[in-house]
């Protein structure tokens, strides 16, 4: 647990009986009963890969850096001055290459200028969207496993975070609990299509629904497409289809991705998100006063990313699968029982036919067990909800190839125990 102050002269807010942090932590399933905030599963299990070697396939970055022309036009950038504040709507480079984008890839007309806010990754993009739109008591829709920071944002609006249940290994949701979780309070709903953790594409059935859903509460649809261009598998033939392109949905859509998992750049976190004019003014009014404005320098050199060649894309996604199928054969191998991931960073393993009911306890096990470090999907679940989920893990396979091989050559001693 980390210290954190819990001194009565910090703000209470009394509707909830929390602290705002504190409010936010226990919305991530993070706040201890003393009031102390638990280290996030990532930074426990990345400080476990530190203190013992183990091959860290807890977090989702790559080792391996991305397309030169991208690196090459960040550096140019640098040298030819771009280093100061850029505007704050994002730099006209970046957000015409966005839009054309849309365009190029989904058929999306985009006005630059008035539906695209460049953001401090797709992360500052789902903040300040759900600030913007989500009021004390208002309904927020998320698919569970979710992405953790859904659930802190939510709780700090002072949102109710409901959840509709995605089950291993097929991780498509049921369309009765889909709309069973709408109601007359429902705001938002976040929809993370390719889905992190577990790689799941929705298909188009699950996607007209959620639009019928939204027209019929009038909620908004916020999409979390940061995989977009990483897609091997699923409905719809390795390729990607956003929401915004079903009938109905573009006028209430918030589309959000970033260049940071497709070009290989994670740490410049360079996101962005299209939506209408009147939802963009409203997302700006919050945006900006995050963190007003970042990455100068990075933006042009993501805007040369957009516009790179068809083949820059589809070799990205080739060379990720090939990873998946190693980092897959491996788990195989070693005894676990895989869901295979149709896109993304990561691959689910349930480690039950190992003998092993608590994912998490398995994970802080691993590394003596076998030198590799995972996450648990039960840190993506609520807490009353974790049943389904306790003895399944999540893995990385961005990594080096021979990375891969090597985790998957310590896995294997797993099945000899």
């Amino acid at each position: 647990m980390s210290d954190f102050p819990t001194d009565s002269r910090l703000p209470r807010d009394e509707r909830h009986g929390l602290r705002p942090w504190q409010r936010t932590a226990a919305g991530a399933g993070l706040l201890a009963p003393d009031g102390r905030i638990a280290a996030t599963i990532f930074a426990e299990m990345s400080a476990l890969a530190a203190q013992t070697g183990a091959i860290n396939l807890g977090q989702g970055f790559p080792d391996e850096d991305g397309p030169a022309e991208v690196l090459e036009a960040a550096r140019s950038a640098i040298a030819d001055g771009v280093n100061q504040y850029p505007p704050g709507m994002g730099m006209p480079v970046l957000r015409e290459a966005i839009a054309r984008h849309q365009h190029r890839w989904y058929g999306l007309t985009v006005d630059a200028a008035s539906e695209v806010l460049v953001t401090a990754g797709a992360t500052e993009a789902l903040a300040a969207t759900i600030l913007a739109l989500v009021d004390d008591g208002d309904e927020v829709v998320t698919f569970e496993p979710y992405y953790d920071a859904y659930a802190a944002l939510i709780a700090r609006a002072g949102g109710v975070h409901r959840t509709v249940a995605l089950r291993f290994p097929d991780w498509q949701p049921d369309l009765d609990e889909l709309e069973a979780a709408f109601g007359p309070r429902t705001r938002l709903i976040i929809v993370n299509t390719p889905h992190n953790p577990t790689g799941a594409v929705f298909d188009r059935e699950v996607l007209a629904k959620i639009v019928e859903l939204a027209e019929r509460h009038d909620a908004v649809i916020v999409t979390d497409e940061v995989y977009e261009h990483l897609v091997f598998d699923g409905p719809f033939d390795g390729a990607h289809v956003p929401i915004a392109t079903l009938p109905g949905a573009r006028e209430r859509t918030v589309t959000i991705s970033s260049g940071g998992k497709t070009f290989s750049t994670t740490g410049w976190k360079v996101g962005w998100l299209v939506a209408p004019a009147a939802l963009v003014t409203a997302i700006v009014a919050v945006k900006q006063y995050l963190t007003y404005v970042n990455g100068a320098p990075f933006q042009p050199a993501i805007a040369t990313g957009l516009d790179l060649p068809d083949a820059v894309f589809a070799d990205a996604a080739a060379a990720l699968r090939a990873k998946r199928d190693v980092l897959a054969s491996g788990l195989v191998a070693a005894g676990f029982e895989i869901s295979p991931p149709a896109a993304g960073y990561f691959i689910v393993a349930d480690a039950a036919p190992l003998g092993f009911d608590d994912g998490a306890e398995f994970c802080r096990r691993l590394p003596e067990l076998a030198g590799v470090v995972g996450v648990p999907i039960s840190a993506f679940v609520h807490p009353e909800r974790r049943a389904g989920t306790r003895s399944l893990v999540r893995f990385a396979f961005c990594k080096r190839l021979e990375v891969l091989q090597d985790a998957s050559t310590r896995l294997a001693g797993l099945a000899a125990r």
